[in-house]
């Protein structure tokens, strides 16, 4: 593994590793996408990810969004559009340096400004996987329709955002109001339904935090989509033997042997 400091295309400084296949011969590079609250380790899967990826001929690079872990940028200041920067950059980076194919992975919040991005990036990536991924944004932060959301989102919360200028998510992330503000305008649900991409869908059927129904629907709208359940799982693959199948599954997909729907 290789630690980098990359620059977002308005001058912000993120951090990424970079794993490399052994034997130095790539077969393409994957992109990691983490969540809204986590940084390019998500908590432990992206880095076994990354190496199950090395082992297998692929480049994995991981990165932190801005505001997120040690890349430049505060939380307060962190916004979809400027996530949407840095997955340009990334990609600019890996497309520049990289030669092959270059596929997307991308976690609960990291779907939204990965597939906000696909129209800009088209003929850039070849590939989508999306982890339990935000599609919704009003059901999941705005009119929250699940535990966490309302947890998290609640009109307390909100009065909160109003007064003071951001809410604390999980009592760690401090979103702040243009963040907030932009949940009621874009539509990731849109985006990923009308794209080409070949995909993969792998999410938790008893996700209490981003809803199993919301992208089984999307997932069975789009072309060339395929889903994967991981059975009785919550937000983000709730214990290690479903975290391993949610790579497994991942890898054997970008490997070329596609899952079948589950």
């Amino acid at each position: 593994m290789q630690q980098l400091k990359l620059l977002s295309l308005d001058g912000i400084r993120l951090d990424a590793a970079v794993h490399e296949p052994a034997g130095g011969r790539s077969r393409g590079t994957v992109l990691l996408v983490h969540g809204i609250t986590a940084d390019l380790d998500e908590g432990g899967m992206f880095v076994r990810l990354a190496e199950r990826l090395a082992q297998v001929g692929f480049t994995a690079l991981r990165f932190s969004f801005r505001g997120h872990g040690r890349s430049g940028g505060t939380q307060r200041g962190a916004t979809i559009a400027g996530e949407m920067l840095d997955v340009e950059a990334v990609i600019e980076y890996v497309t520049a340096g990289h030669p092959g194919q270059v596929s997307v992975v991308a976690a609960s919040f990291g779907a939204v400004p990965a597939v906000l991005s696909l129209p800009d990036l088209e003929g850039l990536v070849s590939r989508l996987v999306l982890w339990n991924p935000v599609l919704d944004l009003r059901a999941t932060f705005v009119e929250p329709e699940l535990p966490w959301g309302k947890h998290n989102y609640s009109p307390a919360q909100q009065e909160l955002l109003a007064s003071q200028g951001f809410l604390l998510v999980d009592g760690e992330f401090a979103l702040g109001r243009v963040m907030f503000d932009e949940f009621r305008h874009y539509r990731p649900d849109r985006r990923f339904v009308a794209s080409d991409l070949p995909a993969l869908v792998v999410h938790g059927d008893q996700d209490s935090s981003v809803s199993y129904e919301i992208a089984r629907a999307a997932a069975a709208a789009k072309p060339n989509c395929a889903f994967h359940t991981i059975a009785g799982s919550d937000h983000g693959f709730d214990s290690r033997e479903r975290e391993d199948e949610a790579i497994a599954v991942t890898v054997t997909w970008l490997d070329g042997e596609h899952p079948e729907e589950g």
